[in-house]
């Protein structure tokens, strides 16, 4: 094909997909997204030759909020660094965490019917010690400090431990809070109360509020704001040889763990479904 050295450049935009529940990558939940997992994607996003924007496909119902911290911080960082501008578009779900993602983006879209929200925190557990009982188990720990063994799932629940979890979870949401505010400024349309109580909303219902800026794709938004002959790049990581040709991880629940790492894994995996059934998905 001849190249013509007038010719116009074509524009190009680079896509991450963010798609997963968010947790730190040492712990095993297939898919996970973590600042580990995606630095080498979001470096690479930023660095490609001739590109005008970033787009975030989002499709997340949260996790961890000291990585969806991570991974925005990181995104922003590189989008004053090198002066473009970012899009998030936002599929199925951008709850918790997943929105806090979002908010990494310059402007902000979704599809009519997208969960968009959920602006708050929560802990979940299970209390065993009924179980543990019935079964003829003793259980013996060993501690210095006060509330090392805070929150034991084998013992009853201790009230100076949940008032501790509970003034750390305060803590986190009002981080939260002040993020989102500071990110979405004077396009947030709605008392505080209302968008920050932990609902949930569709994406028509989240652009009344302020929360998105407008109803849209990934494909349908960048040719109109780039031209029909934009070129879109999804930007993946790349995969370690050894682990390509012998198909590890790929459909491998096992990969490769170990009976007791197989355990962790599988209850990360009972989490993570929990999180994503949250929406109906």
């Amino acid at each position: 094909m001849r190249v013509w050295p007038f010719s116009r450049p074509v524009p190009k935009v680079a896509v991450l997909r963010l798609s997963g529940v968010i947790a730190a990558s040492g712990r095993p939940v297939s898919g996970g997204l973590s600042i580990a997992s995606l630095d080498q994607s979001i470096r690479r996003a930023f660095s490609m030759r001739g590109v005008k924007a970033i787009a975030l496909s989002i499709n997340s119902p949260g996790g961890s909020p000291v990585q969806s911290a991570l991974i925005s911080r990181r995104i922003r960082a590189l989008a004053s660094e090198k002066s473009l501008p970012i899009f998030a578009f936002l599929e199925d779900v951008a709850a918790s965490g997943g929105y806090w993602l979002a908010c990494a983006a310059d402007e902000i879209f979704a599809d009519s019917n997208s969960i968009v929200g959920s602006i708050g925190v929560i802990s979940s557990g299970f209390g065993f010690q009924e179980a543990i009982h019935r079964m003829g188990v003793e259980r013996r720990v060993y501690s210095e400090g006060k509330h090392k063994a805070m929150l034991d799932p084998f013992k009853a629940e201790d009230p100076d431990g949940i008032a501790m979890l509970k003034g750390i979870q305060k803590e986190i949401y009002e981080g939260f809070i002040e993020y989102v505010q500071q990110r979405r400024g004077k396009r947030l349309n709605g008392d505080a109360e209302i968008l920050f109580n932990g609902d949930v909303w569709t994406g028509k219902r989240a652009l009344e509020l302020g929360l998105v800026d407008g109803l849209g794709d990934l494909y349908s938004i960048t040719r109109q704001r780039f031209g029909e002959d934009v070129r879109i790049k999804f930007v993946e990581a790349p995969k370690n040889w050894f682990r390509r040709r012998m198909g590890v991880g790929q459909n491998n629940f096992f990969d490769g763990h170990f009976p007791a790492e197989f355990v962790d894994k599988l209850w990360c995996q009972v989490e993570a479904q929990a999180l994503w059934s949250r929406y109906g998905l």
